[in-house]
């Protein structure tokens, strides 16, 4: 299994370990609750480095990334960050992702962590306009550092000014490192992504240097638990749960990153018919009462008759309730419907509510 260059931290802070997309990750280190009201209220910091970077460079690197991603890249400009996704010819999606324009002729694509060797698989597959495709996923180590206080915390080792407007990034000096700071995240919060190569010492010192700036707002290191918490309570999909190869960016709520207009693009012609004749099944949120938690795979009712299944589910630790993500039939997919999730030999009632669960 692989080791992120702050392995030795999570070993050092006592986390809790597990093998994530090949790599050793903390999922926890106090516990999720805590974590998750860490991010809420004040600041905390995650190692995400298993996640992939892609350069895609050359003078046809956007009729590239357009043609690949549902987006519409030429929305880009130098500095800006897009929120789109890879789709298969018949519309299922190969992976979601973010896409930087970091030069006129330079993108880098942030892919998952477990999709990295399918996702180069299929972009050098399509890659007809020549492209450079660079996978640099191992020279990376990227961090994030979300909630309320993080540009507070950040600002002090960073030598460029953090009034970055959402999904846009800079280029700075943060720690004595260069990096890439973006004004992203998966949290709902205030937060930011760092990314930068270096050695592990380097990085060490970085996530200490963080870690001393946020000391006044007792930061804390979470792990992979809170981190799914934390995005499922702003109703932000998970591939591998919500979405998949098997669903649509339609049916899955993402028809707004879907940019049909734009022109060609892998799985376009698809996605207009599937417009075109409406979707059979819808993704939903659903808001319950009680203490049992509904997880991926439970069987979702209407008035005893199976329509769907949960895809994400928790015991929301702000809102203190179960809250779920689950494709249902169409028809059953309008708020205020009532729905029961099946959990083992009990029914747990709910309704579906609007995105996101917790308004921030």
């Amino acid at each position: 299994m692989k080791k992120t260059n702050f392995y030795s931290k999570h070993v050092e802070l006592g986390a809790k370990l597990v093998e994530f997309a090949g790599y050793q990750m903390p999922v926890q280190y106090s516990s999720i609750i805590d974590e998750h009201k860490a991010v809420r209220n004040s600041v905390g910091i995650f190692d995400i480095s298993h996640m992939g970077e892609v350069l895609i460079k050359g003078e046809n690197a956007f009729d590239f990334v357009q043609y690949i991603t549902v987006n519409d890249a030429a929305k880009l400009s130098i500095g800006r960050v897009q929120y789109t996704a890879m789709c298969y010819e018949d519309g299922g999606i190969v992976d979601d992702l973010l896409l930087y324009m970091i030069d006129e002729n330079e993108y880098m694509l942030v892919i998952n962590a477990s999709n990295i060797e399918k996702d180069l698989e299929w972009m050098h597959k399509n890659n007809k306009f020549g492209a450079e495709i660079i996978n640099e996923s191992d020279e990376y180590s990227l961090i994030a550092v979300q909630g309320p206080k993080s540009k507070k915390t950040l600002q002090k080792i960073c030598n460029h000014a953090l009034d970055l407007e959402y999904y846009h990034f800079n280029i700075s000096n943060c720690g004595n490192t260069k990096v890439i700071v973006s004004r992203t995240g998966y949290t709902g919060e205030l937060g930011y992504e760092i990314y930068f190569k270096g050695s592990e010492e380097e990085a060490l010192k970085i996530w200490d240097a963080i870690f001393e700036a946020g000391a006044k707002y007792k930061i804390q290191p979470i792990g992979l638990g809170a981190r799914d918490t934390l995005r499922l309570e702003m109703g932000f999909c998970l591939y591998g749960n919500d979405i998949d190869e098997t669903t649509n960016p339609i049916e899955a709520g993402l028809d707004w990153i879907t940019k049909v207009n734009k022109g060609d693009f892998i799985g376009r012609e698809a996605i207009l018919a599937i417009k075109t004749n409406g979707v059979k099944r819808k993704l939903v949120a659903i808001s319950a009462e009680g203490k049992i938690i509904p997880r991926h795979g439970y069987q979702i009712f209407n008035n005893g008759n199976l329509i769907g299944q949960v895809t994400s589910g928790t015991m929301s630790p702000i809102l203190e309730k179960p809250i779920a993500m689950g494709y249902v039939e169409n028809k059953f997919s309008n708020l205020d419907s009532d729905v029961n999730i099946q959990i083992r030999n009990k029914v747990l009632a709910g309704k579906t509510v609007a995105l996101p669960f917790i308004s921030r």
